[in-house]
């Protein structure tokens, strides 16, 4: 792990001078082996691996039975890295999260018990089922990378990356994130129902003997080297972004802010968001530089959850990825 630090934290020379050396290859094996499992969903995939390379967190929001677990279990099995789930229920505590001291009777010592936050890929499933004060404990985490236990400070895992979802359809007993907190996540990412032909294949699959309940009986390959996604972040870090993409992704941003439609727009840390993200998901697309095309088809899994409708909008049908596309439409693409 400390060395997967230090190469996100000081890229090494001969990857300055070639840039991309690992990203391309990297993303192909993974893809190549996710979807052995996962049918339908390069999307849903890309802006995952979006996520993890820009070093940030998902919130992902698709009805049951859309394979979003079946997805985060196996890309954390291909890239190596450790995997934890939380089932979010009402009664969860923050200790049920971070991890408690508990008291040894044989050494008569406090010994740290760690909770599954201590981990590389974290799935927080159904994250708006518990309160607003274990959200709390997940959301800090989040944002420094560390936890608090009983006044002691733990580092977690440079590669921790939380994934977490909603349900679209159930809000009965559940607590919507705040505003405030919903802006930390790097992406809102939809999952919608496979088209009929990926659905017609998975039949096929689970005819065949697939079963997703048996994930190590499948023959998937990790990746050769541990420190692939670490040297794949360094490689986006040190990408740099045109003056003219840099002012459209700020443009978009500002409109947000003067909409009729929008209550209330995005802040400047989403306008850094869809830098980071434009770049991540031009190297997973094999280049070291971003495109405009690469900022409007980001855009939406960026912005979708950092602005809000006024009511009478809404009434009139209007919709958040549709007011986005709008005013994408509005601001002059660069040349």
């Amino acid at each position: 792990m400390q060395e997967e630090l230090n190469i996100i934290q000081n890229p090494q020379p001969e990857i300055q001078q070639r840039r991309l050396n690992y990203t391309p290859s990297t993303i192909a094996h993974i893809l190549n082996e996710l979807r052995k499992v996962v049918v339908g969903q390069d999307e849903v995939i890309e802006q995952i691996l979006v996520a993890i390379l820009a070093e940030g967190h998902a919130l992902i929001e698709g009805v049951p039975g859309t394979a979003k677990t079946l997805t985060v279990k196996t890309l954390a099995r291909i890239i190596g890295a450790k995997f934890s789930r939380i089932q979010f229920t009402p009664d969860l505590m923050p200790s049920d999260i971070t991890g408690t001291n508990v008291f040894n009777m044989q050494n008569s010592q406090f010994a740290l018990r760690h909770g599954p936050i201590f981990t590389d890929i974290l799935l927080a499933d159904e994250i708006n089922r518990t309160p607003p004060k274990t959200q709390a404990a997940l959301l800090e985490s989040m944002e420094e990378r560390q936890t608090t236990i009983d006044g002691e400070r733990y580092q977690l895992s440079p590669l921790f990356t939380v994934l977490a979802t909603e349900n679209p359809i159930e809000y009965e007993g559940t607590y919507p994130l705040p505003e405030a907190q919903l802006d930390r996540f790097l992406l809102k990412i939809l999952i919608d129902y496979p088209t009929v032909d990926a659905e017609r294949e998975i039949v096929a699959r689970w005819d065949a003997g697939f079963n997703s309940r048996h994930l190590e009986q499948i023959d998937v390959h990790p990746l050769g080297d541990a420190m692939a996604i670490g040297r794949c972040r360094a490689e986006v870090k040190m990408m740099k972004t045109e003056p003219g993409i840099q002012k459209y992704i700020v443009e978009i941003v500002h409109k947000t802010r003067n909409h009729p439609s929008i209550l209330y727009g995005a802040s400047p840390r989403a306008s850094v968001a869809l830098l980071l993200c434009s770049k991540a998901l031009a190297a997973i697309r094999g280049r070291d530089f971003s495109t405009p095309d690469d900022v409007r088809d980001i855009a939406l899994p960026v912005l979708r959850h950092r602005l809000a409708l006024r009511a009478e909008a809404e009434l009139d049908g209007a919709t958040t990825d549709a007011v986005i596309s709008d005013i994408i439409k509005t601001v002059e693409v660069p040349r």
